[in-house]
């Protein structure tokens, strides 16, 4: 019979697993603009709240030094916002184009996971039971929700596909990489960081596609109805994985 790892500090993938992570890429799109436009707390201030927020659940994280669904996925909402705010400070307030931005992150990216590869010879999931390898995991984790929103913007916005061909896009390549996967092509490592970037942009694109105005290209549900439910079914996923634990990594 398998036993829980409970040294390992993230959850198994699962399909549940990309559900929440879309649900939480479309959060962090539509909840940094609820606050900053809707509630009108300026960039500035809703940045400092999401940095403050992020920082003390990731304290609370690396304390817990197991996985707990609560903890794990307050945080991956989180980083979503700030990858937003990167990225949309990046663009809209230093002027940096698009493509730029998502060259820069990419470099990023790669940079991290050169060094994290080099340090812990694994960039797989089941492997994250340190703080440093735990540490490496969350700076990749940010690189991709920032490259994900720039590359998100830049097919709906920049190339102008709008945001219903831009989610369609995402899709296909991310059954592509399931394809790719299925037949071997790509490892299992390679094929789930692929789909974690893809999936950034697909969920941008639908939160977007669902909360901007008709005139924008979008159905005019509004950031703060979408935000209100992605993130009640956020919370009603983690209530069922924390009772039935079952994204608990075994051994």
């Amino acid at each position: 019979m398998n036993k829980l790892n409970l040294a390992v500090r993230v959850p198994a993938i699962t399909a549940v697993f990309w559900v929440i992570k879309i649900l939480a890429t479309t959060v962090g799109e539509t909840f940094a603009d609820f606050l900053n436009v809707d509630v009108g707390l300026g960039f500035e201030i809703t940045s400092l709240i999401m940095v403050t927020t992020l920082v003390a659940t990731l304290i609370v994280q690396f304390s817990l030094k197991r996985y707990v669904p609560a903890v794990y996925w307050g945080a991956i909402v989180l980083i979503s916002v700030a990858g937003t705010l990167i990225t949309d400070y990046m663009t809209d307030t230093l002027g940096i184009p698009l493509v730029l931005s998502s060259l820069l992150f990419a470099v990023l990216l790669g940079v991290v996971f050169t060094i994290w590869f080099m340090r812990e010879k694994t960039l797989a999931m089941k492997s994250i039971s340190t703080a440093p390898r735990e540490a490496f995991y969350w700076l990749a984790i940010l690189f991709t929700f920032a490259l994900g929103t720039a590359l998100g913007d830049f097919l709906a916005e920049a190339v102008g596909l709008g945001y219903g061909l831009s989610a369609l896009t995402y899709g296909c390549l991310i059954l592509a990489t399931f394809g790719l996967f299925r037949t071997k092509v790509l490892g299992p490592v390679s094929a789930f960081w692929i789909a974690y970037v893809l999936t950034r942009p697909l969920g941008a694109s639908v939160g977007d596609l669902l909360a901007q105005d008709q005139v924008n290209g979008g159905l005019g549900l509004g950031t703060t109805s979408v935000s209100m439910i992605f993130l009640g079914a956020i919370l009603a996923l983690m209530v069922w994985l924390t009772v039935s634990r079952r994204d608990q990594i075994k051994i």
